[in-house]
């Protein structure tokens, strides 16, 4: 299945570099090209494309704004921020805005087209050691209350399940958690999915998000 991407960035070397990269690879195609956060999400809802890359820093509506707009209207297209080092503090804001994920304009680009088709397949894009120092960075700056001793973050979630909700905020993968655990990684996957419809979470980045605002995970875990 060829994965249909929407590039949101209003540097123009940045879309044409990362459009020729994509026109080279099978299973990727470019949808559209958008220089500013109002035409990405009018784009978004024209193209329906499978994932955006939304870069944050954009003239008028920013990344962050438009990708609460594109997550809100439609469930099927994935957005994918792009950001710098410099600019971590949005980071948790896109998080927050519904992204699935980040890229870091810096990196290979494997690695971005690797994250294009992970966001695409329905994950999100959790790199266990920045992910978790970013969320853990800016949770800490503005701290969301937690719930009340003993309180449970949604009726029916378990014991074991707040445990795995536990270890996927510290940034753990499925094998990890498994291991940590003594479970296999198939009953694993089972108590994300029961996660995911529980807290009503959009994906594992929302999960990770969640464990901190339950305060099960505090940022200098």
């Amino acid at each position: 299945m060829t994965v249909r991407v929407l590039l949101a960035d209003d540097q123009p070397l940045v879309r044409a570099g990362l459009g020729m990269v994509i026109a080279d690879t099978p299973d990727l195609r470019v949808a559209g090209e958008a220089a500013t956060g109002a035409g990405a999400v009018r784009m978004a809802d024209d193209l329906r494309p499978d994932v955006v890359v939304m870069d944050i820093r954009m003239p008028g509506m920013d990344g962050i704004e438009a990708t609460r707009l594109i997550t809100a209207r439609t469930d099927r297209t994935r957005v994918l921020v792009l950001t710098t080092f410099d600019d971590d503090e949005y980071v948790y804001g896109a998080l927050r805005a519904g992204a699935s994920g980040f890229l870091v304009k810096d990196m290979a680009l494997p690695d971005i087209l690797a994250a294009i088709r992970v966001v695409a397949a329905g994950e999100a894009l959790l790199a266990p050691g920045v992910t978790r120092r970013l969320i853990a960075e800016f949770l800490a700056a503005r701290p969301a209350p937690g719930p009340a001793a003993g309180r449970r973050p949604a009726p029916g979630v378990t014991d074991r399940e707040l445990q795995v909700l536990t270890l996927i905020g510290r940034g753990l993968t499925n094998t990890e958690i498994a291991a940590d655990l003594h479970i296999s990684v198939a009953t694993v996957k089972a108590y994300v999915t029961r996660l995911l419809t529980k807290l009503n979470a959009r994906d594992r980045v929302h999960l990770v998000i969640l464990a901190y605002e339950l305060h099960l995970v505090t940022p200098d875990a």
